[in-house]
């Protein structure tokens, strides 16, 4: 068949285009279905409670998934910042998946158990109260905006349809969960569960929360106000960090050199 026969042809090449996806989709697909590395959960991950499950609806319902990124390459630049690089089996039970696109803000795989509850809410109402020179914006209305017990039901009860392992006892007693919790209150215990499984059986978590009486900024933040300080001083807890490694993911600087004039017996 010639290549010009397909290209005057559009009923030809309708045909051969959906062969040519379909069969590409198989080789992806299929193998992907049968694969237990894809399909199981990895040890240790649960479906989401139900404050953890309306705060992720928030984190969908806001678009945070289009600035911050769920998915850890396995990259040595990116393993030494934010842990483990993903797997398959940490996200059986995302529906959808969050792994973004674009990176705005940091990734967000790992984040859980690195900063307060404190630290959250403030940096959820106003950013720049913790991180000067961030140009997230905030979402003051979160703390006023109370959780839907009933819609929180109705969804474990969908996703229980879907294959996600949730009991009955789980799901009766979803409104009680989440009542009284506000928008801020279920994103805030969505974030802090966010890769702590893996993290914790690796030994990655970097950052543990110590009791003290005061309280030091995040470690990306050299600057914090007062307003910040205040409401970490209130909850007697600091951050602390490992000391970075040697192994800094820098770009080395290019020595300057002295050019040498070329002589008149290179130029002939």
């Amino acid at each position: 068949m010639k290549h010009e026969t397909v290209e005057k042809n559009i009923n030809l090449m309708v045909v051969l285009i959906v062969i040519a996806i379909s069969v590409g989709g198989l080789i992806e697909i299929i193998p992907l279905m049968l694969s237990s590395d894809a399909t199981e959960p990895y040890e240790g991950i649960e479906p989401y409670p139900a404050l953890q499950l309306a705060g992720r609806d928030v984190y969908i319902r806001e678009g945070c998934y289009v600035c911050h990124s769920q998915q850890i390459r396995p990259f040595r630049s990116e393993t030494e910042r934010y842990g483990p690089y993903s797997v398959a089996g940490e996200f059986v039970y995302d529906r959808p998946f969050q792994f973004g696109s674009k990176r705005t803000g940091p990734d967000l795989a790992r984040v859980g158990q690195r900063y307060s509850d404190d630290w959250h809410r403030i940096h959820m109402v106003n950013p720049r109260d913790v991180v000067p020179e961030s140009n997230m914006p905030g979402y003051p209305w979160l703390a006023r905006n109370m959780v839907d017990g009933s819609e929180v039901t109705l969804k474990m009860e969908r996703l229980r349809m879907l294959g996600d392992p949730y009991s009955e006892a789980q799901i009766r007693g979803a409104a009680a969960a989440v009542d009284g919790m506000t928008e801020l209150d279920a994103l805030i215990a969505y974030l802090q569960n966010l890769g702590t499984v893996r993290s914790a059986r690796e030994g990655e978590l970097t950052w543990i929360w110590e009791s003290s009486e005061a309280w030091s900024p995040p470690p990306y933040s050299s600057r914090v106000s007062e307003t910040a300080r205040g409401a970490g001083a209130g909850n007697g807890a600091r951050i602390s960090r490992r000391p970075p490694t040697s192994h800094s993911v820098t770009t080395p600087r290019r020595r300057a050199t002295k050019r040498t004039p070329r002589s008149k017996h290179h130029e002939q």
